[in-house]
């Protein structure tokens, strides 16, 4: 007993292919290049157009009297937002004599805590000197806006702790008098009485004590305040370095834009569903890669690229052998590389009779009207029918969206297609060969034009009833064990075709439906 498995279909992909998705975007690099190349030039352009305007810097050192060794620069942040009010920023205009408005002037600095108790404050100005005088007035304005709060809270608390003390004091001074008024006698209900007021006076005496003393240190703790308040960096102005700036705005916008161009690139690559790999192709058209070609050879590979259209050709000539039967090259996106591949394949066979190109290109690439090109007679697809009947052709159509899918079978029942990687959708495949084989026209392989050199996928389709050339080979039909001839998959360009019985007849489900 034996158990039969189904191959895997080549064109069941993955939801996300990593590998299309690299080499498409790797093939699109001439979007992200443009891109970061742009990126760089305006980065560049902007650091020379649109240079800095002058500016300078001072720093000053903040005392808090909330400092803690644990603070997480609350107190500085709160500096920082006290620094862009109009109340500072009215302060520095007047001592400035600026009629400008404090609204306006708060967008042309700001500051930066840069430690818990180190303020940097940054202005913008007309001039070097113009920024100066404007750091140097904002820092005064804070400075002293920053001593009068600390003064004043310290003020608050010691009329607080004074008033406290005067409370304590009014007190005392009722429990002496009601102390001094007690008759001396042996009651000990009144001396319980006595008792508890000495103890009262005692508690009075110690708390006024302590009033007074927080008072005080209160008082004296503002002096180490304001003193520690100060400008420590005199206001300077920043020096602009006009190529340090150029190649930083370039850096930046070379990472910009490479990395905008890359989203471009995956987002088109994913949105257009263009396969580029040889298994894609292979898969979606049903038919095998028989040769590759580049699109547009460098000067150094025009001999690589000149041996392998001769290997095509000779590959194509084995595949066309037998009865002059008409053969064409359809194209998708590559109607130059298949034109030549046309007029090779003619030279070759023009030993063997007389061999005729039908132009049905749109463009008529190959002809205009009816010449003839050395020993290769050159018609277009109107005066085909006007060849003699020994002639060969050899016809070159494209598959391009609006193609007359009803004229293809008559440019020949076997076909070549020319496609160039990553020209047209998964979807457009499909159709090409949903088209083909509702014709009847049987595909005999794919050339790839301008592969990608990094792509190491298999372009044969091994699951299929014919693993390389689909063609008049002119080999004997395969036969089974009982020596009947093996019946054809149902498997045709990509699409269910009817089925066979031994003696060729369409099985009856297939010819009812």
């Amino acid at each position: 007993m034996t158990t039969s498995t189904t191959a895997k279909s080549p064109t069941a992909t993955p939801l996300l292919d990593l590998q299309a998705l690299v080499v498409s975007v790797i093939r699109r690099r001439r979007l992200w290049c443009t891109a970061a190349l742009l990126g760089l030039v305006a980065g560049a352009a902007l650091a020379v157009l649109l240079p800095p305007p002058p500016s300078a810097v001072t720093k000053v050192l903040v005392a808090h009297k909330e400092d803690q060794p644990n603070d997480t620069g609350t107190l500085i942040r709160t500096d920082v937002a006290l620094l862009g009010t109009t109340r500072i920023a009215g302060r520095a205009l007047q001592a400035l004599g600026s009629p400008e408005e404090p609204e306006d002037f708060m967008q042309q600095y700001w500051g930066t805590g840069l430690t818990n108790n180190l303020l940097q404050i940054d202005v913008t100005g007309d001039s070097d000197a113009d920024a100066v005088a404007r750091a140097k007035a904002l820092a005064d304005a804070f400075v002293t806006d920053h001593v009068r709060r600390m003064r004043e809270a310290a003020e608050a608390e010691a009329e607080a702790l004074l008033d406290q003390r005067d409370r304590m004091r009014k007190e005392l001074a009722q429990v002496n008098e009601t102390i001094g008024d007690r008759p001396t006698g042996s009651d000990p209900k009144a001396s319980a009485s006595t008792e508890s007021l000495f103890a009262r006076r005692a508690e009075l005496n110690s708390r006024i004590a302590d009033f007074d003393q927080r008072a005080a240190e209160a008082r004296t703790g503002t002096p180490r305040l304001v003193s520690g308040t100060q400008i420590v960096d005199g206001p300077r102005a920043v020096r602009h370095s006009l190529p340090k700036t150029a190649v930083t705005n370039a850096g930046i916008g070379l990472v910009l834009g490479l990395a905008l161009g890359l989203a471009l690139a995956v987002v088109g690559t994913v949105v257009a569903d263009r396969p580029v790999l040889r298994r894609q192709i292979a898969g979606h058209l049903g038919a095998s890669v028989l040769a590759e070609l580049r699109r547009r050879p460098a000067p150094w590979h025009r001999r690589r690229t000149r041996a392998a259209r001769e290997r095509l050709t000779t590959t194509l000539l084995r595949a066309v052998r037998g009865p002059a039967e008409p053969v064409s090259l359809l194209e998708l996106g590559a109607a130059r590389s298949a034109a030549a591949i046309a007029v090779d394949l003619a030279a070759a066979l023009a030993d063997q009779g007389e061999v005729a190109l039908v132009d049905a290109l749109p463009d008529r690439r190959l002809v205009d009207g009816k010449r003839t090109s050395g020993d290769l007679t050159v018609v277009s697809a109107e005066d085909a029918g006007s060849l003699p009947q020994p002639t060969r052709r050899i016809a070159v159509g494209s598959l391009a969206p609006g193609t007359a899918w009803t004229d293809l079978e008559h440019l020949g029942q076997h076909t070549v297609l020319v496609v160039r990687a990553g020209h047209a959708s998964a979807a457009w495949l499909h159709t090409v060969a949903r088209h083909l084989a509702d014709r009847d026209v049987r595909v005999i392989g794919v050339v790839l034009i301008d592969p990608d050199p990094r792509d190491r996928t298999d372009g044969t389709l091994w699951d299929g009833p014919h693993t390389a050339l689909r063609g008049p080979d002119g080999r004997p039909a395969p036969q089974d064990r009982t020596g009947a001839p093996r019946t054809r998959s149902a498997r045709q360009n990509g699409t269910r075709q009817p089925s066979t019985t031994a003696a060729g007849a369409p099985d009856s489900d297939q010819e009812a439906r």
